[in-house]
């Protein structure tokens, strides 16, 4: 699981340094031509003479292989190395404390975490100066700076992940309320809270990946399938008001899943109420290949162009040329520059490093007795798996656009660093199984039968 980690995370060193340091093209020379080929003695009868000026004017030499130009991702991936760095004394530093002692903080830590939420959102009031107004609508970060010049910055969503986790886990741990419906109403809240803070900054793709761990650290620890499946069908059917109220580019985003269908977009430029559900204003429908779905489909062209074994490290059009330009290559999309180098022989290694990962995690819940260790393995498993799943889904256009990050591989110090401390408390969790003599967690007599 450690090999899988820290291999992932060289790959994606690797891959922004490429971004960042593309290869020199190759010397363009015209087609039919070569370098030893002999000039022509006669002008043929379909290319006519050429003038007197021409013939005395020195032919334009072809363009010769050249260093490529210094690029703005060129120290990306120095900063990412050093992240790397600091995740890796996080995962030690979580090994030797233990995860048994984060339980009884994990309250607090997760107070602090929504503090730091609502901080962000305080800036759509205030004007907070260490809080920056991104991408023209995203308040998602918090810098650290000294004499001007930054320092470092967190984005507490990515945090608040571990800790709502482990806030979960060590509420759920002995509990046996949640197996009723109204049992239910404490977790829920619990989620909905750091959800409603995180949606508003906005951040989608940690708001839909939530609600996944919630379901499966509860279904782990015991609730009854139907209060589930209920609870689902509740959602779905209010999920329209959710709808209607995000923002015009958020539905564009999610409907550009339906929208990659001509048939549809058709559809939706005959009957306005539609377009209107669909992306808002109608007239982003005329320009949907320009706009709202011109990153997935440069996302899935990269992916399909690299083929069985890509273009190799550092080449291809999405990293040489400035006029095949992907949005957040080296982020958000940053598995489709992978399958663009290294092919889908590289997509496959990349996956298979990812199930190591999940499948050592699901071992490790499995074997562990301690009620908390388990119900914190059952959650970072399952968000590493939907994670995994959601981003490279999105890159295929299987999945809606959400801004969900590649754990390991995607650029960025918060997203690295959650993943090392993720990895440090599966690992945590796997080394101590401690001996219990009493029942096996999660484990529930009938109501007729236990002793009152």
């Amino acid at each position: 699981m450690l090999a899988a980690a820290l291999g992932l995370s060289a790959v994606g060193i690797a891959v922004i340094y490429a971004a960042g340091h593309p290869a020199p093209l190759e010397p363009k020379i015209p087609p039919g031509s070569s370098e030893n080929a002999e000039m022509p003695t006669e002008p043929t009868a379909e290319a006519p003479e050429p003038s007197e000026q021409a013939q005395t004017a020195d032919p334009p030499p072809l363009p010769l292989e050249s260093a490529p130009p210094p690029h703005k991702l060129a120290t990306n991936w120095k900063k990412q190395v050093a992240y790397a760095l600091v995740g890796l004394v996080g995962m030690i530093f979580i090994n030797l404390i233990g995860y048994r002692r984060l339980g009884p903080i994990s309250y607090g830590l997760y107070a602090v975490i929504l503090v730091l939420l609502a901080i962000l959102l305080l800036d759509m009031v205030i004007d907070i100066p260490f809080v920056p107004y991104r991408e023209g609508r995203a308040r998602r970060w918090i810098e650290f700076a000294f004499g001007g010049r930054i320092l470092f910055q967190i984005q507490p969503s990515e945090f608040c992940k571990i800790i709502y986790i482990l806030a979960l886990a060590y509420y759920l741990r002995y509990r046996k309320n949640y197996r009723r419906l109204l049992g239910l109403i404490g977790p829920f809240a619990l989620t909905f809270l750091a959800m409603f803070l995180i949606l508003l900054e906005p951040d989608l793709g940690t708001v839909i990946l939530m609600m996944p761990i919630l379901f499966a650290m509860l279904f782990a620890a015991g609730a009854k399938v139907r209060h589930l499946m209920l609870i689902i069908g509740l959602a779905i059917a209010t999920s329209p008001i959710l709808w209607m109220s995000m923002r015009d580019y958020q539905r564009m985003r999610i409907s550009s899943l339906v929208l990659q269908n001509p048939k549809v977009r058709m559809m939706a430029r005959k009957h306005p109420p539609l377009a209107r559900i669909l992306v808002g204003r109608p007239e982003r429908l005329y320009n949907w290949k320009e706009g709202g779905g011109y990153q997935l489909l440069q996302s899935k062209q990269a992916i399909a162009s690299g083929g069985p074994l890509g273009y190799g490290f550092a080449q291809g059009p999405y990293i040489q040329d400035d006029f095949f330009f992907l949005p957040d290559k080296h982020n958000d999309f940053i598995f489709a520059i992978v399958a663009h180098q290294f092919g889908l022989a590289g997509c496959l290694a990349v996956i298979f490093l990812y199930i190591i990962i999940i499948a050592a995690g699901m071992e490790i819940a499995w074997l562990n007795t301690d009620p908390f260790g388990r119900l914190v393995a059952v959650g970072i498993t399952c968000m590493f798996a939907v994670q995994v799943f959601i981003n490279v889904g999105m890159t295929l256009g299987l999945m809606p656009i959400t801004g969900l990050t590649l754990p390991f591989i995607s650029y960025g110090g918060s997203s690295l660093l959650t993943s090392f401390l993720a990895i440090g408390l599966l690992n945590s969790i796997g080394r101590y199984r401690p001996f219990s003599v009493a029942k096996k967690p999660f484990e529930f007599q009938p109501e007729s039968r236990q002793v009152r």
